[in-house]
């Protein structure tokens, strides 16, 4: 049984490592037993495609912050 962990004693620095380490461990485990739904991955293998297929346009991190920027303030 799993044993509740006493957060309140953690350091932020500890925190971050431990949810590092379960990340790490759901991302290998989680295809392996079935987590992943598979519309997820058919919809990965679409968008892989339309990269190869140059069908997908992407932008810098400030572009694409102006452009939030104005959808934001266009509404």
């Amino acid at each position: 049984m799993l044993e509740a962990l006493d957060l309140q004693k953690m350091s932020i620095s500890d925190k971050f490592l431990m949810m590092e380490e379960l990340w790490e461990d759901l991302s290998q485990n989680a295809s392996a037993n079935g987590f992943s739904p598979q519309w997820h991955y058919d919809e990965l293998a679409q968008r892989e495609k339309k990269i190869q297929d140059g069908e997908f346009k992407f932008s810098s991190l400030s572009e694409a912050k102006k452009r939030l920027r104005n959808s934001i303030y266009e509404n």
